[in-house]
C-alpha cells in the first residue's frame, strides 16, 4: 500500500497509540458490550489532505446536529469493524468502498452512556468518489474538512455544555458555524496529539453548545 508522506505520520501513530492515550473510558474486561465502528477516512481534495465527517440530522432524537465519522452498529453480517465501517459510509454518504484502502485502526473504545464499545478503522481515500446525503433523515451535510482547519489554532475551542462537560473541539463548516465536539473531536484531538500534529491553541476560548445540539426545538 502506498501513502501519501503526510499520512505515514498517522498511520505509525495509529499503530502505537493505546487506548489509554486516547480515553480513560476502555470497555471493562469481560463485559457485554454493544460492538459498533467508524471510518476516519483522510484524502486529499481541492484544498488538500482532509477528513471526511458528517452532521446528523437536526431532528435526531439522540445527538443532533453531531458532527461525527461515519459508522455505526457492527451488523451479525459484517465480518468485523472494518466491513462495518465501510457499509455504514457507504449507507450515509454513497462512498464507494472500492475506492479506500484500509491503513489501520485506532483501539477499542467504550461510550458509556450507550454501552457501545467503538473501533475507529483509519483509511485513505485512495480513489475518491463522491459522497453527498443518502437519507436526509440521518445526515444534514457531508463534509470534506481540511486538515489544516483542523490544526489552524483559529478554529480550536473549549466546548462547554450546561452540565458542566467540557471538551476539546473546533468550529469548521464555510461559515465556521458547525461544532465539533465530543468523542469524534476527542478521537481527533488525542491522535493528532500523539503523532505531533497539535499546534498551540488557546483552551480558555470557550463555546457553548448551540440550543439544537441540546435538543432545545427552535420555534
Amino acid at each position: 500500500m502506498s501513502l501519501p508522506a503526510w499520512l505515514e505520520p498517522i498511520r505509525e501513530g495509529a499503530a502505537s497509540i493505546t487506548a489509554e492515550d486516547i480515553s480513560r473510558f476502555v470497555p471493562p474486561e469481560g463485559a457485554s458490550t454493544r460492538k459498533g465502528a467508524v471510518l476516519m477516512l483522510f484524502g486529499e481534495g481541492p484544498t488538500g489532505p482532509d477528513l471526511l465527517l458528517t452532521e446528523r440530522s437536526h431532528d435526531m432524537r439522540s445527538h443532533p446536529g453531531q458532527i461525527s465519522f461515519p459508522g455505526g452498529s457492527i451488523d451479525p453480517a459484517d465480518s468485523g469493524p472494518v466491513a462495518a465501517a465501510l457499509r455504514e459510509a457507504e449507507e450515509e454518504t454513497g462512498l464507494d468502498p472500492a475506492g479506500v484502502e484500509v491503513f489501520g485502526r485506532l483501539p477499542e473504545l467504550w461510550l458509556p452512556p450507550s454501552n457501545f464499545a467503538v473501533t475507529a478503522v483509519l483509511g485513505w481515500w485512495a480513489d475518491p468518489t463522491p459522497v453527498a446525503v443518502v437519507d436526509p433523515g440521518e445526515v444534514r451535510t457531508v463534509l470534506r474538512v481540511p486538515l489544516e482547519e483542523l490544526l489552524d489554532p483559529r478554529h480550536r475551542v473549549t466546548v462547554t455544555h450546561p452540565r458542566g462537560y467540557r471538551s476539546p473541539g473546533w468550529l469548521i463548516g464555510d461559515d465556521k458555524d458547525l461544532v465539533l465536539w465530543g468523542f469524534t473531536a476527542g478521537l481527533i484531538n488525542k491522535l493528532f496529539d500523539h503523532v505531533g500534529l497539535t499546534r498551540d491553541w488557546d483552551a480558555t476560548v470557550e463555546h457553548p453548545l448551540p440550543d439544537y445540539m441540546l435538543g432545545v426545538r427552535q420555534d
